[in-house]
């Protein structure tokens, strides 16, 4: 059985998350605190954490980035080689979900071990710093009726936490998300 390395996995675990929700957004190597996150997979109402951990990689640096991960998404899965299946949960928060990938006949296929359970830890701030400001200016406009448009960005996103619920937040963040246009600089 062939290890598998990180640029293995990424391609076909994209496909696989494709296949299996539907609509789904894909973030590469995205700061989160002291870390950077293998992937943010945003669906209609969470972002997602994804590390992760090829047959070649180690734990060295995942209890830091669990920390980090569990400040910015709602759900957290690490993604393993099998040769990490038996020790990866003494390693990750119990809500942690594990999804472990292998290679049969050249094709990288994946089982979900462990289902991700909602993450209590998570902070919607630090989820909102994702949004450039020209997104959360749309959810002020839309919500708040264009007030508070004289707002710095840290400012607007305190505002927009104090106005609206978490739940309607939650969406509306996924939704820029999802509509971001790379296209204009921000």
């Amino acid at each position: 059985m062939k290890k598998l390395l990180d640029k293995d996995i990424r391609e076909p675990l994209f496909t696989y998350f494709d296949l299996k929700l539907g609509k789904v957004r894909f973030f590469e190597e995205k700061e989160i605190g002291k870390s950077r996150a293998d992937i943010m997979m945003v669906t209609d109402d969470a972002i997602t954490g994804l590390e992760i951990k090829s047959d070649a990689d180690s734990y060295t640096r995942l209890k830091r980035q669990a920390r980090d991960y569990d400040k910015y998404f709602d759900y957290n899965y690490v993604v393993i080689g099998r040769s990490h299946l038996k020790h990866v949960e003494e390693h990750i928060p119990k809500h942690w979900g594990v999804i472990a990938c292998y290679d049969e006949d050249g094709e990288v296929l994946f089982e979900e071990v462990k289902e991700a359970l909602k993450n209590s830890k998570r902070k919607i701030d630090y989820k909102m710093s994702f949004l450039w400001y020209s997104e959360l200016a749309r959810i002020r406009d839309e919500c708040l009726k264009y007030k508070y448009s004289k707002l710095s960005k840290s400012m607007l996103r305190a505002k927009l936490i104090e106005k609206i619920k978490e739940e309607r937040l939650d969406k509306l963040i996924s939704r820029e998300l999802f509509n971001r246009d790379y296209t204009i600089y921000q």
